[in-house]
């Protein structure tokens, strides 16, 4: 990505509580990446093949179903906000993380690394769902997602606040002097803001050379003091959902990201120098890995979800086809751990009818019940979460002859 280096002298601090090494003054470059409307993007034949193969494979995800898969793609979503957390070292495991989800939804709180991952899940579906919608795209969509990341983070007065010091990458914590990288000065945020928007609101180049573009540009300019990487890889989506590229399934590309941090890193870096279309190339390999595995585990899902039903079939008191058990099927793939009230609210139906339709569930060994307590009682999807693990593993999907239930 092209553009400029700003020598710049970081100002002496004798009131600074650190070693005095830090508090002395000390030069470093701060960089400027040249605009996306400047930029003359020009792919190789065979990375231009892979462009086209990436977006694709992005159809032919969405191709999968239609909008009654909402919970299969509420899934994917989920996927693609955990891994996106994951890329910044924020883990938990899947059975931890899908209990204090359900946890969330029964109104309880559960713990501040678990927050910070749900809040993640709630940036990305503003993002999809809200902000790709608008007409414009403009800086308040940016904030706006931002804001939604950060807002129950135990740093959240600096959510959907652009940032008005110099920040940076690497080093030392004292400043930016031996920095991996530093990124623009605060007074050239705003500008450089207002040229991405511009270019996310331009339909005139391919939907994933752009949207690679784009968050390669977010993050270079870093224009908030932490959460830039989530709500850059946020921005993707924006992206492929405005361009009707992927107008009902994201591909968890984050997944690749979080596989292979170091080479996503060396990929970003890479566009502030001379390897734009290196980047793009591996942008567009991970889309293309990225939608194959999440082809697979939604037809994976729908497997399983085939097998839940034909084992509530062949119970001894098979449901009426009207009943809420096969309604709570169809809910499962958004929430592999679930509870009455979630499913109360879901399906507007009376509580007695639900705990039926749970106990049905449970002979049918579809749910399996986590407690034996009366109250704040969670059931878990038989076999989803083992699936879960694989997808945000990146590893291929089962077969259906070797799915586990």
């Amino acid at each position: 990505m092209p553009g400029h280096l700003i020598p710049r002298t970081w100002e002496h601090n004798p009131t600074l509580d650190a070693p005095a090494r830090y508090r002395r003054a000390c030069a470093y470059e701060s960089f400027v990446p040249a605009s996306i409307a400047a930029m003359d993007v020009r792919l190789s034949t065979q990375q231009a093949g892979l462009v086209s193969e990436a977006e694709q494979a992005i159809r032919l995800l969405n191709d999968e179903g239609g909008t009654a898969l909402a919970p299969l793609a509420r899934l994917l979503l989920r996927t693609e906000s955990i891994a996106s957390s994951k890329v910044e070292g924020m883990q938990l495991g899947v059975r931890e993380l899908a209990r204090a989800e359900a946890k969330v939804e029964s109104g309880g709180v559960p713990g501040t690394t678990a927050m910070e991952v749900l809040a993640n899940i709630d940036a990305m579906v503003l993002a999809v769902e809200e902000a790709a919608e608008v007409q414009d795209f403009s800086n308040q969509e940016i904030m706006s997602i931002h804001r939604r990341l950060l807002e129950r983070a135990p740093h959240r007065h600096i959510a959907g606040q652009f940032r008005t010091t110099q920040n940076w990458i690497g080093g030392n914590d004292y400043n930016p002097c031996g920095a991996d990288f530093v990124p623009p000065p605060p007074d050239a945020v705003m500008p450089l803001l207002h040229d991405l928007c511009q270019s996310i609101n331009d339909d005139t180049m391919s939907p994933l050379v752009q949207a690679a573009l784009a968050h390669a540009q977010f993050e270079t300019i870093h224009p908030f003091d932490d959460g830039n990487g989530r709500t850059g890889r946020a921005l993707v989506h924006v992206i492929l959902r405005r361009r009707q590229l992927a107008p009902r399934f994201v591909s968890p590309i984050s997944v690749v990201f979080a596989g292979a941090r170091d080479r996503y890193i060396s990929a970003l870096t890479a566009y502030r120098g001379d390897g734009v279309t290196e980047g793009i190339e591996f942008f567009a390999a991970a889309t293309v890995r990225s939608a194959r595995l999440a082809q697979g585990y939604v037809r994976a899902v729908r497997a399983l979800q085939a097998t839940w039903r034909r084992q509530l079939h062949e119970t001894a008191r098979p449901p009426r086809s009207d009943a809420a058990a096969w309604a709570i099927i169809d809910l499962l793939p958004a929430h592999p751990i679930i509870s009455a009230p979630v499913i109360t609210a879901l399906l507007d139906r009376a509580k007695g009818r639900v705990y039926e339709a749970i106990d049905q569930l449970v002979d049918a060994q579809v749910l399996l019940p986590l407690s034996d307590a009366r109250r704040n009682r969670w059931w878990e999807a038989v076999g989803l979460l083992t699936l879960i693990v694989g997808i945000e593993g990146g590893e291929p999907a089962p077969t259906e002859d070797s799915a586990m239930v």
